[in-house]
């Protein structure tokens, strides 16, 4: 299961970057969304237990100044990703070690529109000319992220 859905995460791309995205692409899209979330989590979950917790913190995890501003931008959005699919997708991954706190589990569908909002604009930053999304962009966006965060 996806984490978003095509006409939530259509909406998103346009609100976020003016981009029109093929449902073709959207399986790849929510795959980069997806491991970059999981890649959060299992930091998060290294800094929970290097600070003797067995619980991770929205403080575990490495949000840069950048990305939590990010987040700030997905809210105005006004676009909704439902808590339930990012906990159904996070089923469908190896386990973390340690629990998500109760703050920072309600807090996962703004971490993932940011991330969402993040891909787009670097999607229309590798490819400025174009409004509809293409894989060439997509995958330099992936490697670009990767670096990132």
């Amino acid at each position: 299961m996806a984490i978003i859905g095509f006409t939530k995460l259509e909406a998103l791309f346009r609100k976020a970057a003016s981009l029109d995205i093929d449902k073709s692409h959207a399986k790849e899209i929510t795959g980069i969304v997806e491991k970059k979330l999981v890649d959060l989590l299992i930091a998060g979950e290294r800094d929970a237990n290097l600070n003797g917790r067995d619980v991770i913190w929205e403080g575990d995890l490495p949000i840069t100044k950048g990305l939590q501003e990010t987040i700030i931008a997905f809210k105005k959005l006004e676009e909704e990703i439902d808590l339930q699919d990012v906990l159904n997708y996070l089923t469908t991954v190896p386990p973390l070690k340690y629990p998500l706190a109760a703050e920072l589990e309600a807090k996962l569908p703004e971490i993932t529109g940011a991330i969402l909002v993040v891909l787009a604009r670097v999607i229309k930053e590798v490819d400025e000319e174009k409004r509809r999304v293409n894989k060439e962009a997509i995958e330099k966006a992936e490697r670009i992220v990767d670096l990132t965060l």
